[in-house]
This record gives C-alpha cells, structure tokens and sequence, in this order.
C-alpha cells in the first residue's frame, strides 16, 4: 500500500464504503457474474462493503478475500455473516503483494478502489496477474477525482477536491487512476484489455444518487481528510466550511453533480506466470 489509508479507520469511513457499495451497487458490478464453483480472488476487501455485493450478485462462489487489515477483515466476516450467511468466502489477512497462493489456482480477480492507494500498482498487478489461471480474468474499478464537476460551480469546492487529491499523493496513492487503468493493466502483461467509463450523474429528480452519492459518498469523502489538511495548514478552518457548503448545494434543488468511475476487464494470458 501507500504510506496509509488517506481516508482513515474510522465508524464515518466504514458507513460512507457500505453507502457507497449499496447506491453504485448496479451500476459498478453490472457484467460481473461468476459461475457456481468459480474460485474468486478478491484483494484489498476492506471492511467487506465490495465484498457483498460479489457473493449475493454470485451465488455459489468460492471466494478468498484478502486485506492487510485485521480490524477490517474483522467487520467484513460480520458484514458478510449478516448479509449472505450462505456464502463461502475464505479470509486472508495479509499483504496483496506478498500472498502465499498457487500460481493460478484461481480463476477470477477482482480489485475495486485498491490501486489508487499502491504506490507501485503495475508491479502489484504483475505480481497477482500470476494467481489466475491462464484464460481467468481480472476486474479492476477505480474513480478519477478529476471527473467531478457540479452545478453551481465554485472554485472554494474544487480546492477541497484538489486537496483530498494532493494528499492521496502524498500518501503514496493517485486519487487519478481511473484514467489509468487500461495502461496500466497492459503494461502489467494482461491481454485483451476491455475499459469503459461507468458515469454517475444526480439531480433533484434522482433523490437515491443525491444522498447516496452526493452526500453520503463523495462529499463525506472529501469530509474524512478535514483534520489532516487543517493540521497540515493546506486549508483554512473557513476555506473548508466555505467548500463543503459549496459541494452540498449541488445536492439541493437545482444543483446537479456529475463523477465518473472507470471499469476494465483483461484476460491473463496463455503462459502467466
């Protein structure tokens, strides 16, 4: 990983990935199926939040999810022992890039908001691209900050986004990759790299997008690095208020908000290794 997690281990971070995984749950997992008996690796599962929505869209999985926090594997085998009892999935604690698996003894990867905190992620999907089977796949979702605009527009919210990406970078991570991901995957020596944009847009008439996403997602976001910019003197106490003002009028009447994620599929290739 990067030098830690920008957005912090904290109950406000764990409701803002539940919220997020529910409200983006069709438009980010539509075309992921897997079929019964498929061995399924998920890396950097978290607090298990992708990782329900992966076991109740696929039934009869044989997943293996792996996140180098134990606090976290903690919350997600509760998260998913409540949502889907049924569900197989064996658990790892440990670091993604360092993982004691046979090589291609799975047939699916899937890696949802990880490699924007990797200091290095070619090399890290280079390093996993040897756990899949040949002719297995790989899933990779990312976000790109720098998609999102809002009406009205203000450049007081746009500095608090451009400081959320800032310190990302400064961790180690790149809040831009989306963008990335299809290159990256290729450099990585994946083939058939298959990438599209998954766009979310909300206004007044999409009321779920507007508080699962505008408010309780995005904003609440760019909300978990206030203490860390302000302690590092990047914003001013009310240059902050004054942006997270700005960012809620987009989710009230006559506001809109527009973020875009980017969704690749590749295939590993015939002697991976």
């Amino acid at each position: 990983m990067g030098t830690d997690y920008v957005h912090g281990y904290t109950t406000h971070e764990t409701r803002r990935l539940t919220d997020q995984a529910e409200t983006l749950a069709g438009l980010l997992h539509a075309g992921t199926t897997y079929p019964p008996g498929a061995r399924v690796l998920e890396v950097g599962c978290g607090v298990g939040a992708q990782t329900v929505q992966l076991v109740t869209a696929n039934p009869g999985i044989r997943l293996v999810s792996v996140d180098l926090s134990e606090d976290s594997l903690a919350q997600a085998k509760a998260r998913v022992a409540a949502a889907a009892p049924y569900a197989e999935v064996e658990w790892h604690h440990g670091d993604l890039r360092d993982l004691p698996f046979e090589d291609g003894s799975f047939d699916h990867l899937f890696v949802c908001f990880v490699l924007e905190h990797l200091a290095d992620p070619e090399g890290v999907l280079r390093q996993l691209r040897r756990l899949v089977r040949p002719g297995g796949d790989i899933t990779v979702i990312e976000g790109d900050h720098d998609s999102a605009f809002h009406h009205p527009r203000s450049t007081a919210a746009q500095s608090l986004i451009d400081c959320l990406t800032d310190l990302q970078a400064e961790a180690g991570g790149d809040a831009l990759i989306g963008r990335r991901v299809q290159p990256l995957l290729q450099a990585a020596g994946y083939h058939d790299v298959r990438t599209r944009p998954c766009t979310v847009y909300a206004d007044e008439t999409l009321p779920h997008l507007v508080d699962g996403f505008i408010r309780k997602t995005f904003i609440a976001m760019v909300e978990s690095v206030r203490e860390r910019a302000l302690a590092a003197g990047l914003r001013t106490p009310d240059e902050w208020r004054r942006g997270i003002r700005d960012l809620e009028r987009a989710a009230e009447p006559g506001g809109t908000f527009h973020y875009t994620f980017f969704k690749a599929v590749a295939l590993i290739p015939e002697g991976a290794g």
